[in-house]
């Protein structure tokens, strides 16, 4: 069974700032403004890729007060575990584990 639509989770991750948002999210849950100070990047450009990543299934968002803290999807979340750091599309893998940060 296919977890994750191929296109949509290469698109996502065929952007370096997207991948960046991704290991800080491995890490733990941020918000826009952690990402952004943290990355460099404007909060609306974070935002921008947070829908993107969050459209191909790979992030979550949670409302905690006036802010929406972001997290990994608990699928893709699974799926990194069961694979060891791999996400294994099937056509291709993005390996978080030796991936610069």
């Amino acid at each position: 069974m296919k977890i994750f639509d191929c296109i949509l989770a290469m698109k996502a991750l065929g952007e370096e700032n997207r991948l960046r948002i991704v290991h800080m999210l491995l890490k733990k849950q941020c918000s826009v403004n952690e990402l952004a100070e943290t990355l460099d990047i404007t909060q609306y450009n974070v935002s921008k890729h947070l829908r993107v990543l969050r459209e191909a299934g790979l992030i979550e968002q949670e409302k905690s007060g006036q802010q929406r803290l972001y997290s990994l999807a608990p699928a893709f979340t699974a799926h990194l575990a069961e694979k060891k750091n791999v996400l294994d599309l099937g056509c291709c893998q993005f390996d978080f584990a030796k991936m610069p940060r």
